[in-house]
């Protein structure tokens, strides 16, 4: 399984930009989907997930800017970010996850098997 996340780029505060996650395998068959972010000096956090059977999580910080989805017919995840703040600025990662733990723990890292290589999102003020 392979994952590339790209989409980043630099926008000032206010603005919007469109997340992809292009995966290598049938985006169908992973249990859960899901999107992180690090930025400098942080640990890596947890930002949405989207489940098999549809359900889609997001961190409290993110609600009602963020939306995740996916198209199984494309194998791709994505993830729309708008009003986007200067505290977005981090590298996004993308991951999937390959047991059902992801069902009962979608913010846990640990419950993500595969990881895309990041794309940068720069946000100014």
């Amino acid at each position: 399984v392979h994952l590339v996340a790209s989409g980043g780029g630099s926008v000032q505060a206010g603005g919007s930009l469109r997340l992809s996650c292009a995966s290598s395998e049938y985006t169908g068959s992973y249990y859960c989907m899901g999107w992180f972010r690090e930025a400098p000096g942080n640990e890596r956090e947890w930002i949405a997930t989207i489940k098999s059977y549809g359900t889609r999580t997001y961190a409290d910080f993110v609600k009602g800017r963020f939306t995740i989805s996916q198209d199984n017919a494309e194998n791709t995840l994505s993830l729309q970010m708008n009003s986007l703040k200067p505290e977005d600025t981090a590298m996004y990662y993308c991951a999937a996850g390959l047991t059902r733990g992801c069902f009962d723990r979608p913010e846990s890292i640990a419950s993500f098997g595969v990881w895309g290589q990041g794309t940068l999102v720069t946000v100014s003020s």
